[in-house]
C-alpha cells in the first residue's frame, strides 16, 4: 500500500470499485452484522420529509456516490419525485445499479457515470441532493459541497452522510492481534477527508445547515469467517500477498492465530441537512 489514504488515491479506485462484487461482499457482510442503527436510505427519506417544504412534490433528486443504487431506488420508491439520477465514478457500480433498477420497472431512475466535483446538472435544477458515504473519497470535499449548492433549487435540500473517524476500531484491533497487519491501529482513518466531526463545517461553507443528527450503529460479526468477508476487501490494511480479496485465506489465518469469537464494533453515522443560501421559502 502506498502512503496515500486509499480512499483518496486515484490509482486505487479501479482496485476498490472495479468489480461491484467486492463492494457488495463487504456491504453485505456489514449489513448481516448490524444490530442497531436505522437503515440509512430510510433515514434520508425521513429527513427530506421533515425538512423539505414540498416533500410530496419533488422534481429532480440527485444521489451522489450512488454505488449500487440502494439509496437512489429508495428515494424513488418512497418520495415519488419526478426523476432520480444516481451518479458514481465507478462504471461497475453504475452497471449493477442499472441492473437492479431494471427489476423495478416504472421507477423514474437513471444512473450515470460522473465526477461529483462537476455535476452534470444545471444550476438550481435539483430539489434534493444526497451525498451519503462518498464525500470522504474527495481530497476537496468543500468543492463538492459548492457544486451541490450550485445544483440546488431555492428551497432544495442537501442531505450529507458520513462516518466517524474511529469507526470499526475493533476491527483494527482484531487485524493487529492476529498479526495480519501489526500497524492496523496506526493507519490513518479512511474517512479523514469528510467525517462526523467536520461534516457540518464542510456544509456550512456553502450551505445553510438546518439539522445535524448523530447516531451510533452497532455490528456483531459472529466469528472469524464472517469478519473475514468484511476485511478481505477493506483497503485500510497492509495484508500479505494472497490475503487481500481472499476471504477464505484471511479467515484461515484468523483461525490459526486467534480463538474464534464474535466481534462487536461500532460506527458513528452523522446526517447533515442543509439548504442553499437564501433558499428558505
Amino acid at each position: 500500500m502506498s502512503g496515500t489514504n486509499p480512499f483518496l488515491d486515484p490509482a486505487r479506485q479501479a482496485e476498490l470499485y472495479g468489480h461491484a462484487s467486492r463492494l457488495a461482499g463487504r456491504s453485505n457482510a456489514l449489513m448481516r452484522a448490524k444490530t442497531s442503527g436505522r437503515p440509512v436510505p430510510d433515514t434520508i427519506v425521513g429527513l427530506v420529509r421533515n425538512h423539505h417544504k414540498r416533500p410530496d412534490r419533488l422534481g429532480l433528486a440527485l444521489d451522489l456516490g450512488c454505488g449500487r443504487g440502494t439509496s437512489s431506488l429508495t428515494l424513488a420508491q418512497e418520495l415519488g419525485p419526478q426523476r432520480v439520477v444516481g451518479l458514481d465514478a465507478a462504471p461497475a457500480l453504475i452497471e449493477q445499479a442499472r441492473q437492479r433498477a431494471r427489476r423495478l420497472p416504472g421507477l423514474p431512475v437513471t444512473f450515470h457515470q460522473g465526477d461529483f466535483h462537476r455535476l452534470p446538472v444545471s444550476a438550481g435544477s435539483c430539489d434534493v441532493v444526497v451525498a451519503a458515504f462518498c464525500l470522504y473519497h474527495s481530497p476537496r470535499p468543500r468543492s463538492v459541497v459548492a457544486e451541490i449548492s450550485r445544483a440546488l433549487a431555492p428551497g432544495g435540500l442537501a442531505v450529507l452522510v458520513a462516518k466517524g473517524l474511529d469507526s470499526y476500531r475493533e476491527m483494527d484491533q482484531l487485524v493487529a492481534a492476529a498479526g495480519l497487519d501489526p500497524r492496523a491501529e496506526q493507519h490513518e482513518s479512511l474517512y479523514v477527508s469528510a467525517h462526523s466531526g467536520n461534516l457540518a463545517g464542510l456544509a456550512a461553507v456553502s450551505l445553510d445547515v438546518l439539522a445535524v443528527e448523530h447516531e451510533d450503529h452497532s455490528f456483531t460479526f459472529d466469528g472469524h469467517d464472517h469478519a473475514a468477508e468484511y476485511l478481505a476487501t477493506n483497503p485500510k490494511y497492509d495484508l500479505a500477498p494472497g490475503l487481500y480479496g481472499n476471504a477464505g485465506a484471511l479467515a484461515a489465518t484468523l483461525h490459526e492465530f486467534l480463538p474464534d469469537r464474535s466481534l462487536t464494533t461500532k460506527s458513528l453515522v452523522t446526517f447533515v441537512v442543509a439548504q442553499s443560501r437564501g433558499g428558505r421559502q
